[in-house]
């Protein structure tokens, strides 16, 4: 796998969550993403950026575009240094929310990407990485 090129967006407050949105639609554009990948991807993103910024306290959003083989994708990491998750299989329960929410967050968000991997405890933050493959 080679990453063609990769960067980083603040996501601290709401209006970062609409910039990141804006950034991978661009970098989906670029790889030849189906407007449906695109749309699934982008909307993962719209639900990751956000949970930074109201359960994370805001944190970042590293992009690299990658290939392999004849196919191209994007790898996005949510990084935050939050209270972290104490329960990840119950947060990766449909329907369970440790807030307002519908509690499809993250497991709506894992159904809409490729590759999905979550790496949280408590006091240290979360990162969760998904990749969507053109």
């Amino acid at each position: 796998m080679i990453e063609h090129a990769s960067g980083s967006v603040p996501v601290r407050i709401e209006q970062d969550v609409v910039i990141a949105r804006q950034v991978v639609r661009k970098l989906a554009q670029d790889c030849g993403m189906r407007l449906v990948d695109l749309t699934k991807l982008v909307t993962a993103v719209s639900e990751l950026a956000r949970n930074t910024v109201v359960y994370g306290g805001g944190g970042d959003m590293d992009w690299h575009v990658l290939a392999q083989g004849p196919r191209s994708g994007i790898r996005l990491t949510f990084r935050d240094e939050g209270p972290g998750i104490p329960d990840i299989k119950l947060a990766m329960t449909d329907g369970w929310t440790s807030g307002s929410g519908l509690g499809l967050g993250l497991t709506g968000a894992k159904r809409l990407v490729d590759e999905f991997e979550l790496d949280s405890s408590p006091g240290s933050g979360t990162r969760i990485s998904i990749v969507k493959w053109s």
